[in-house]
Parts: structure tokens; C-alpha cells; sequence
């Protein structure tokens, strides 16, 4: 008898308890849509809940006091709601989320020469980061532009395999390509520009669709693209990425940072691209693809002086040689005396350029 009274008394006392608990439950949504995977959290309780398809979730066993409750969802703002939980008193709310403006936010230099807010730019400059093209991966920031709306690579020569970048319809030369503000290679900026600048090396890429001559000369009437690339204090150690395809051709990016000094950081990138494998599938004497090597090497020191003034010095070299045309090509035929013009078919370049810059931060 004694047991079985100490057994009653316990479940009633359990039940008891159960009953003095609360549980927490509404509907995550923003502009009356339902928020699916959002996240809710209890601070204090480390207990929390997702949202389903239509926006609910509930959680429950939350013992009388004082909560926090935060909501997130990737693109909206967090909120934080107090909540105060009394004995089995259960609490529903509904949960409006705002959405994140991503780009209004975005400081771009571009447009101005000068750092500014992008909403408040008076030129219209589209920002796109590395993990927009990594969605559409390409062995090339030149091919990656054919993914950007309104920017239209194009092949002009099926033997050597160079192209430009039309935008507005405009032809390449209108185009102007520079890095980290600098322009380079002239009018060949859009042929030879884009080629073998690291993906790893880039912070993100602001694109201008219509004339900017005010500030940048006659080649940008069409238009413009600024490569940004990493800060060196804020680039990883050591990174790699590394592409092929069943035509045997190799691309591999590779970059990293390193420190002198306190105050001296040194950013490195190396991109090489190698295709040797001459191939004439339709036996036509001609080359399906064009034969070509590439070496590019990027490096951008930074100083950090005093009153929080900052000295950058960058370089790059770019090292490309390509051929296409007739299967019995050799070195015989390339330039000098020993040239044969009906069978010259292969160029070869070497590019440099250096930039100074001393700016504030």
C-alpha cells in the first residue's frame, strides 16, 4: 500500500509539472508568403525549431520566464522577440520578416573613381562576386562573362581562337578592362585582358553598361569592366582551383598572401592553362581547337603607413602562346626569315603592366 501511494503522489506530481510548461508556436512569412527553413531560436534555452512549407513551427517544454526568441533566414533581417512564458500558458504569434537589401548596401569605385555607396552612385554599376560565377564555373574570367546580361562575349577567329567583349553592341576596342581601377592593354583589353587573371584573386567585379568616356577615355563608349581583387590582409593562406574537360585541357588557378612585416602584406596569384593536343576530327587539315599555353603571375603588395594611409604596388605578367590552322605547322614557319606567310598561323605575346596607387583607406 505504502508503494503504491508513494506512485500515485509521483505521477501527480509529474503531471503537474508537465502541465505548468508552455509551448511557442506561429508562422514565419514576409509580403504574406509563408518562409520555409526558417530558423527559430531560444537563446536562454538553446532549444529551437525550423518552419515547415506553410511557415509553421512550434516548440515545446518551455518551463515560466523570460525568452528570447530569434528568427533568421538567409536574405532577411534577424529578428529578436522578448517573451515572456507563465504556467501553461501557450503563446502563438505570427512573424513578419523584412527583406535584406544585398546591393543597395555595396560601396563601389567605379562609377565615380572614389568609394561610394552603391544606391547613392550616380552611375548604375552591377556588382557580381565570386560565388556568382562559381555557380556557372568556367576556366576563365572571359568566359564567365557570357553569363552577365547585357555583356556579350564573341569568338572573332576560329584559328587563333580570339574574341572581344560587345557591350551595347558595340565592338571590343569600346570596351575598356582594368584591375583594381588601372586599365591595361589598350584596345586588345577585351582579347587579352580577361585571359588568366587568377578567379581566386578576385574580390568581385563591377560592371558599367553605357558610356563612362567622362572619366576613362574614348574605349569605355560601350562600356567598362573593373576586376577588384583581394585585399591582401583579407585573402586566404593558400587557395587552388583547378579545371579540365575530356579535350585534355588544363586550367589551374593558384594563389595565397604573406606576410613581410606587420604592417607590409604581399598577395599572390598564378594562373596556367595548358592545351597540346592537336585534334582534326573532321580531317580537314585544320586544328579543331586551338593549340595554346598561357602563364599569368599577379602580385599586389600593400603597406600599411601611418594615419591610416595605405601604399599598394601591383603587378602582373602574362605570358600566352597559341596556334591554330594547318596540321603540319611547326616553328619553321614562325616569322624571320624562315616564314612561309601561307603558313602562318600561330602568335605569341607577352604582356606586363605595373600599377602605383597611394589612396586613403
Amino acid at each position: 500500500m505504502r508503494k503504491f501511494l508513494i506512485l500515485t503522489f509521483s505521477l501527480l506530481f509529474i503531471n503537474n509539472g508537465f502541465a505548468q510548461l508552455s509551448t511557442f508556436s506561429g508562422i514565419v512569412s514576409s509580403k504574406e508568403e509563408p518562409i520555409e527553413f526558417a530558423n527559430i531560436f531560444i537563446i536562454e534555452t538553446e532549444k529551437g525549431a525550423v518552419s515547415n512549407k506553410n511557415g509553421f513551427f512550434e516548440i515545446g517544454m518551455i518551463r515560466p520566464g523570460e525568452y528570447t526568441l530569434r528568427i533568421s533566414y538567409i536574405g532577411f533581417k534577424t529578428q529578436e522577440i522578448e517573451i515572456f512564458a507563465s504556467y501553461g500558458n501557450d503563446i502563438s504569434f505570427d512573424i513578419e520578416l523584412v527583406p535584406l537589401d544585398l546591393r543597395g548596401d555595396e560601396i563601389v569605385v567605379t562609377g565615380t573613381l572614389k568609394e561610394i555607396s552603391r544606391s547613392k552612385s550616380p552611375v548604375p554599376v552591377e556588382v557580381f562576386s565570386p560565388a556568382y560565377f562559381r555557380m556557372n564555373p568556367t576556366p576563365s574570367l572571359y568566359d564567365a562573362m557570357q553569363n552577365v546580361n547585357g555583356v556579350r562575349p564573341q569568338l572573332n577567329c576560329s584559328v587563333c581562337n580570339t574574341g572581344d567583349i560587345h557591350i551595347n553592341g558595340l565592338e571590343g576596342p569600346y570596351t575598356m578592362v582594368l584591375i583594381d581601377g588601372m586599365p591595361i592593354v589598350s584596345g586588345l583589353s577585351t582579347v587579352y585582358g580577361l585571359s588568366g587573371i587568377p578567379n581566386s584573386m578576385i574580390e568581385r567585379v563591377e560592371i558599367v553598361k553605357g558610356p563612362a568616356s567622362t572619366l576613362y577615355g574614348s574605349e569605355a563608349v560601350g562600356g567598362l569592366i573593373n576586376v577588384i581583387t583581394k585585399k591582401p590582409s583579407a585573402a586566404p593562406t593558400f587557395m587552388i582551383d583547378g579545371m579540365s574537360s575530356d579535350w585534355l585541357d588544363l586550367n589551374l588557378d593558384m594563389g595565397g598572401k604573406f606576410n613581410i612585416s606587420d604592417n607590409i602584406d604581399v598577395l599572390t596569384g598564378v594562373n596556367l592553362f595548358n592545351y597540346t593536343n592537336p585534334l582534326d576530327n573532321n580531317n580537314d587539315g585544320f586544328t579543331d581547337i586551338t593549340i595554346q599555353e598561357r602563364v599569368s603571375f599577379f602580385q599586389k603588395w600593400s603597406l600599411q603607413r601611418d594615419a591610416g594611409r595605405l601604399f599598394t604596388l601591383a603587378g602582373r605578367f602574362l605570358y600566352e602562346d597559341r596556334w591554330g590552322g594547318e596540321m603540319d605547322w611547326d616553328d619553321n614557319f614562325r616569322g624571320g626569315t624562315n616564314r612561309k606567310s601561307t603558313r602562318l598561323n600561330s602568335s605569341h605575346l607577352v604582356i606586363s603592366y605595373a600599377v602605383f596607387c597611394l589612396k586613403k583607406k
